[in-house]
């Protein structure tokens, strides 16, 4: 008789872990990642600022790593989302080329392992929860790049 085999859970990327903590359903997410879709993650616990995609590559070059969090893109659609704290859309009111889209809405996120329908993460959830710092990113839709004000630097 053949002895009994354990069946191992599939190791899962930090990043991904977190982002599916995010989802309504995360063994749901996985599902969904494992055949290449896109997971609806709802934002509830940050906000998804959107952008043209060349703006966007403009203004994550603006960034410095340290201040800068996941950056999903979608040439297809010529758009670009960075996930900001729940408390930014005030501070994003006044740029004018970025919509700061409502909590609750549904994000479709590939894995941050690979791409799906045509989505990316160019900067991916590490598994940290860190976000992209709104001060740092209005400054770099800001005309002529970064204005950031000294009181940023803490």
């Amino acid at each position: 008789m053949a002895a009994p085999t354990r069946t191992t859970a599939p190791r899962r990327e930090a990043g991904d872990t977190w982002l599916a903590s995010c989802a309504r359903r995360p063994e749901l997410a996985f599902e969904v990642w494992e055949m290449d879709g896109l997971a609806p993650i709802h934002c509830t616990q940050w906000l998804a600022a959107e952008a043209q995609l060349g703006l966007a590559l403009q203004a994550a070059r603006r960034i410095p790593s340290r201040h800068r969090g996941p950056l999903l893109v979608s040439p297809d659609l010529d758009a670009a989302w960075w996930l900001v704290p729940l408390d930014a859309a005030e501070e994003l009111a006044d740029v004018r080329r970025l919509t700061v889209q409502p909590h609750g809405w549904p994000l479709h996120c590939p894995s941050t392992q690979r791409p799906a329908g045509g989505r990316f993460w160019l900067h991916a959830p590490d598994g940290t929860a860190r976000l992209t710092d709104p001060v740092h990113l209005a400054a770099a839709f800001g005309p002529g790049g970064p204005r950031i004000l000294a009181e940023a630097f803490g």
